[in-house]
């Protein structure tokens, strides 16, 4: 894969950190090897986040640190067992996390706290072609667009459930059902989990034109009704060699109605068009992205990777109720193997914010961010620019970052 595929691939932010562990190659006989032969995690970051705001009189500071530490088995009859605490500190704590009453800043959602249990699962691959992961697991389907585990905030949201993945090289399939969802507001916040039936399906099958997917979420939320939805859609993604050139493109449409205890009636629906160019030492691409609103209601994600999605500044992490076009333009630049980095790259996005419905412009917005890479470390310096005009308030946002993985 080209480094500019690579960095499309990773578009959506770098944030979007870490499927889960794949199993050693060794396998244990006795339940004793596995502990000896078994694998120690640990991730660390730490970083640096500042908000200006209008109508706050001081800007949020925030500079927090994330450290991930756990375990995992070597394979013992094709099952390994996984456990992870996670601890988040607040060292300048001049910011709204939404739980430390600090109302008069703008919010930074990384509140300081320690949980002994970000992942807890037995992940067992005794079955051919097949993964049943049960227990606290992270979970992302496709780009994160619908089902994420919001990595770039410091906790990460992860899913209490039994994941069953079975696949070939052309099909694969994958089926969760949850009965909680924890979020990234953490366990001390009201608003920190969500419990009811999750039920996540996906379907994605290989074609000469790119992977075609098809997918269902149910969400049923007990003490949050407004957000219990049906979303069954489809997508097509892939790439093609013009010459010296490398298109890539994505189609996506999807149908949302509501579900569970939700009195609104919901029928909402979401369309993607993107397409891009990779040349030999930068890319082009353009979109745009429609979450449908009539007013009322509107299409809404509430399990995605929002930051990912409609500008880093964060404006859109609720579709307004008269829906959402987003406009696009994405341009990428890899500089490479860089003294000491293995790899450092630009990414920059310009968005165009209107409504679905009533053509009012809500705003656009600016963002840009260059990471540098080493084995092991990664430096990210990152910026967003959002600039009101009907909707919500002149934003910008600052972040200095350093991610390490022992």
């Amino acid at each position: 894969m080209s480094a500019l595929k690579k960095m499309k691939n990773s578009t959506r932010t770098a944030a979007l950190a870490g499927a889960v562990l794949a199993a050693p190659a060794f396998a244990a006989e006795t339940f004793a090897e596995a502990l000896r032969e078994g694998d120690v995690i640990v991730d660390l970051r730490a970083r640096y986040e500042s908000v200006e705001q209008s109508g706050f009189a001081a800007p949020a500071d925030a500079l927090t640190s994330r450290l991930r530490v756990g375990f995992q088995t070597a394979p013992l009859k094709g099952t390994v067992f996984l456990a992870e605490a996670v601890a988040i500190s607040d060292l300048v704590d001049d910011y709204n996390s939404t739980t430390n009453g600090n109302a008069q800043y703008p919010v930074v959602a990384d509140p300081a706290n320690f949980e002994a249990i970000n992942r807890l699962a037995l992940i067992n691959k005794s079955l051919e072609r097949t993964t049943v992961t049960f227990g606290r697991q992270r979970l992302t389907l496709d780009d994160h667009r619908f089902v994420g585990n919001v990595g770039w905030r410091q906790h990460e949201q992860t899913f209490d459930g039994l994941r069953a993945q079975w696949g070939t090289a052309k099909l694969k399939t994958d089926l969760t059902y949850a009965a909680q969802v924890n979020r990234v507001f953490g366990p001390d916040s009201p608003q920190g989990k969500w419990e009811g039936d999750f039920v996540l399906a996906n379907l994605a099958y290989t074609t000469p034109v790119g992977t075609l997917s098809l997918f269902d979420y149910y969400l049923d939320v007990n003490d949050v009704a407004a957000v219990s939805s049906n979303t069954a859609g489809i997508k097509l993604a892939g790439s093609k060699p013009l010459g010296k050139l490398t298109a890539t493109y994505a189609l996506t449409y999807a149908q949302q109605a509501e579900a569970g205890l939700n009195a609104a009636d919901v029928d909402a629906d979401y369309r993607l068009a993107e397409g891009g160019l990779n040349f030999a030492k930068f890319g082009l691409g353009l979109g745009v992205e429609v979450l449908g609103g009539d007013g009322v209601t509107a299409f809404s994600t509430p399990l995605a990777t929002l930051h990912a999605f409609q500008g880093w500044a964060d404006k859109f992490l609720a579709t307004p109720a008269a829906g959402l076009e987003d406009r696009y333009l994405r341009f990428s630049y890899p500089l490479g193997k860089r003294g000491l980095f293995t790899n450092v790259a630009v990414l920059a996005f310009f968005h165009d914010f209107s409504s679905d419905v009533g053509g009012t412009h809500f705003g656009e917005e600016l963002d840009a961010q260059l990471v540098a890479r080493t084995e092991r470390m990664a430096l990210t310096l990152k910026y967003a620019d959002y600039r009101a005009d009907t909707l919500f308030t002149d934003t910008d946002k600052l972040w200095l970052a350093v991610d390490y993985a022992f």
